[in-house]
């Protein structure tokens, strides 16, 4: 029993929220996200989605950015592609400097 206490005085004080810096944004704290890393693809190389608050958070060669309001069927299919870029060039970032989910004018989550 003093070992399975001590492992888990151990556990509960290594154990720390992931936090990241998201462009345009600044620090979001990931614990309310289910991620996921992208092995295949060059230019997406982890989704994070909060399915609450239809909130997407995706690092771009080494840059985050957030999409507000996209739907979990969106991200679905982001993460079934062939070619993870180019399912987010032609359905997520959109054109020009305003995509279909864009945080300035959809709703952004509070945490």
């Amino acid at each position: 029993m003093k070992r399975l206490t001590v492992l888990l005085f151990f556990l509960a004080t290594t154990a720390h929220a992931e936090t990241v810096d998201v462009k345009y944004r600044g620090q979001v704290d990931l614990k309310p996200f289910t991620c996921q890393s992208i092995t295949k693809s060059s230019f997406v190389n982890r989704i994070c989605y909060d399915a609450k608050n239809q909130y997407m958070i995706i690092l771009l060669k080494d840059t985050y950015y957030h999409y507000c309001e996209i739907p979990k069927s969106t991200v679905d299919a982001l993460l079934s592609a062939d070619s993870h870029g180019r399912y987010y060039n032609a359905n997520i970032k959109g054109s020009g400097k305003d995509g279909p989910y864009d945080c300035r004018t959809h709703r952004v989550p509070s945490y």
